[in-house]
This record gives structure tokens, C-alpha cells and sequence, in this order.
């Protein structure tokens, strides 16, 4: 092989005395077989790197969180050469251990962030605005305790010199009646049965053509029979002619509800186990807004007033708006005007028009006049449906007929 130019040689040699890595490299190349010698050269090279750039050890010592911007600034730092040389700055496109952990850590804090697993918190009690208020005036309305409930219901239809297990059972009885039926005509029903002999006994003794007569006219009373037999019959085989002591044992009952469990538990038994929720409870607690959100039956209504409304308020809360729904609060057109709580009614002047009070509700005039209520939509719809039949239809003329009368009052 022919020696190189002496142009050439030099050259060379210039370019391994200023390059560190090609000395490095041409040790590592010609003298492979020293390792000591290999050794110590690269640490000469380490500690020189440390002397030419102090810059490097900082960014082992910057945060994870800042050190993109910590390795910008050393990219302006550093001369184009050096970090060509000692391989300085890594373009971005590049991913080190430090940004790849970094990456990782930011993206765990989104998932803690996230809290999916925790439970919202809990916000205070709700109840109704102004319910209080509102209360308070149905109470101050009701205190002439003279609507049909007061006087008709459930508590005053027993014998009070009656056995105690008869007068229970008289309680179950006429609430069994009361329903879609008013509070007169259940009282009617009850002084007919009570004349008779209104006992387990009796009841069971009574043929069905006879039990009907005595009831008649309530709602339903051909059903309600049937209901009375064999509700008397599973009393005195397995409650010993009296009636359960609790809404589970009264519900197991033929023709028995909630509604007239829990009643019968507080008349009956003196026991508070829940709100006894009619079609007025459940209308004026829609009306009022005393409910989160309306319902679309009393067992609903039962519920949703049961989750806000005082214990000490359950027994007081039927009879009070049962009253008040029979004189003010009407199922078809309410007595807005008349109404104390006009002014924080939702519902209020919405579907009754301004008029007088009628004769007997609390701000009438004359409170000791009588007082007739009204019915529900269902028993509306059927006295209506009476009153078509028993009003006689008009025949229908033919259009020959009106000639002729016509022709004949011409003539006349």
C-alpha cells in the first residue's frame, strides 16, 4: 500500500487530536487487547466533560416536571459544536426515560382526579318551602273542626261502650267502607250495621242479600261485601276475632290498603306506623308542592311526605288535610280565594275561577250554615252518569212531523 501525501497524513492527524470520540474510538480500535489503558482514558474524557460542561449535572437535579424547559435552555446554552461532540441536546422527536416517566406520572394524576369510585355528598335534609306557614293557616282554616270528616269519619262510627276487640273491628269496617264513598254515606252505612250487630259473629251470620241492604248505598258495595265475609271469616280463624296489630298482619287482609292500615293502627290501635294517604292528602300535596316531585298515587304520596314530614305530625296530617280538601281545597274547582295560602300556593287561581266561598267552609260568611261537599272525579263522573238516566230524553222528530205542525199552526 503507498504511503498518503504528507497533505493527508496531517490532516488526520489534526482531526483525532480535536475529536475526543475519534481518539476515544482509535484507542478502543488499536489497542483492544488494554483495558486498563481503555479505562483510564475514558474517565480522563468523563472528567473532562464535567470541567468543559457544568451545566449537565443540573439537569439530573431539575424537577421531572420542568425538565423540557430546563433542556431548552441548555440547547441555547451550549455551543453547536459541543453538542455535536458530546451529544448534548436530543431532538424532541427523540423520547428519553426521564420525559417517557414523567408522561406517565401526569397521566395517573388525571385518573386520581377523577374520583369516579367516591360517592357524592350528601346535601342537607330537603323539605318544602313556606310548609310551615302554609300548616299553620290550614290549621287556623280547620279550626272549627266542622267539615264530614270531623264529625262522620272513622273515629266517631264505632260503639265507644262496645268490647275493645269490637270496637277495633268497627274501626277496620268502616274504613273498609269509606272508600270512593262520602263520609255521610259511610256513616249511614255504619248506624245500620251497628243496629244490626256489627260483629265478627254477626257478619259472618249475615247472608250476602241482607249485608248489602245494610250498606247500601256505598261505592262498590256489592264488592265490599264479599270483602266483609271473608275478611270476618280469616279474622276469626287466624286472629281470634280481632284485627292484627300491625300493617303487615291488616294488609293481608281481603279490601284492606295501606291507607286503611296505617289508620287503623292509629284509631284502632293507638299506634303511629305511617301516613294514611286518601285522594285529598295526595291532591293538596301535589297541590302545595310538599312533594320533590309530583306523584301519581297516594301509596307515591305516602312515601315522599314520609321522608321530610316530623313523626309527630303523621297522625294530625290526615284528618287536617281530609277537612280542609272537603270544605277548601275541592277536586274540582277549589276555593282559592277563600284560602289562606293563596299567596304561596303554587297551584293557586290555576284551575279555580274567583268566586264566593260556598256556604259552611271557614271563611264563609255564615260558618254555621250546612255545608254540602263534593265528590271525587270518579264518583262525579257516576252521579252525572245517574242523572242522564233518570232525565228523560226528548224523541226525535221527523222532518215530515215538523211540516205538518208547522202546516197546522199556518192553518190555525
Amino acid at each position: 500500500m503507498p504511503p498518503c501525501s504528507p497533505t493527508v497524513c496531517h490532516a488526520v492527524q489534526c482531526l483525532a487530536m480535536k475529536s475526543p470520540y475519534f481518539m476515544q474510538s482509535r484507542s478502543v480500535v488499536t489497542r483492544s487487547g488494554d483495558q486498563n489503558a481503555a479505562s483510564s482514558l475514558r474517565s480522563k474524557l468523563t472528567s473532562r466533560r464535567r470541567d468543559v460542561d457544568p451545566v449537565s449535572s443540573v439537569v439530573v437535579k431539575v424537577e421531572e416536571e420542568e425538565e423540557e424547559e430546563v433542556e431548552a435552555r441548555i440547547c441555547e446554552q451550549r455551543p453547536s459544536s459541543a453538542s455535536l461532540s458530546r451529544g448534548g441536546c436530543h431532538p424532541k422527536t427523540e423520547t428519553s426515560p426521564l420525559a417517557s416517566h414523567s408522561r406517565r406520572k401526569r397521566q395517573l394524576k388525571v385518573e386520581y382526579d377523577r374520583d369516579e369510585g367516591v360517592a357524592p355528598v350528601q346535601t342537607g335534609h330537603w323539605e318544602p318551602p313556606d310548609w310551615k306557614k302554609q300548616l299553620g293557616y290550614i290549621r287556623e282554616m280547620r279550626s272549627g273542626r266542622d267539615a264530614p270528616v270531623d264529625n262522620m269519619g272513622a273515629e266517631k262510627c264505632y260503639d265507644s261502650e262496645a268490647p275493645a276487640h269490637v270496637r277495633r273491628f268497627q274501626v277496620l269496617v268502616s274504613l273498609m267502607l269509606s272508600s270512593q264513598t262520602k263520609d255521610q254515606v259511610t256513616a249511614a252505612a255504619m248506624q245500620k250495621l251497628r243496629a244490626h250487630g256489627c260483629t265478627v259473629e254477626n257478619i259472618l251470620a249475615t247472608d250476602d242479600e241482607a249485608l248489602g241492604k245494610l250498606i247500601y248505598p256505598v261505592g262498590f258495595w256489592k264488592t265490599k261485601v264479599k270483602y266483609l265475609k271473608r275478611t270476618s271469616a280469616m279474622l276469626q280463624e287466624v286472629f281470634s276475632g280481632d284485627i292484627p296489630d300491625s300493617v303487615e298482619g291488616l294488609v293481608s287482609l281481603p279490601g284492606v290498603g295501606p291507607k286503611m292500615a296505617h289508620l287503623a293502627m292509629d284509631i284502632a290501635w293507638d299506634q303511629v306506623s305511617g301516613i294514611g294517604v286518601d285522594t285529598h292528602v295526595h291532591r293538596i300535596s301535589n297541590r302545595l308542592g310538599w312533594l320533590k316531585k309530583p306523584t301519581k298515587n297516594p301509596e307515591e304520596t305516602r312515601k315522599a311526605l314520609e321522608e321530610w314530614l316530623p313523626r309527630e305530625l303523621w297522625s294530625e296530617i290526615n284528618w287536617l288535610l281530609v277537612g280542609f280538601g272537603q270544605q277548601v281545597c275541592l277536586p274540582v274547582s277549589p276555593l282559592c280565594s277563600a284560602c289562606l295560602n293563596q299567596y304561596s300556593c303554587p297551584s293557586a287561581h290555576k284551575v279555580s275561577p274567583t268566586k264566593r266561598p260556598k256556604a259552611g267552609s271557614p271563611r264563609s260568611p255564615n260558618p254555621t250554615s250546612s255545608f254540602t261537599t263534593k265528590t271525587e272525579p270518579e264518583q262525579e263522573s257516576s252521579v252525572k252518569h245517574e242523572r242522564t238516566k233518570k232525565e228523560p230524553r226528548p224523541t226525535p222528530v221527523s222532518p215530515t212531523a215538523q211540516r205538518t205542525r208547522l202546516k197546522s199552526k199556518v192553518d190555525h
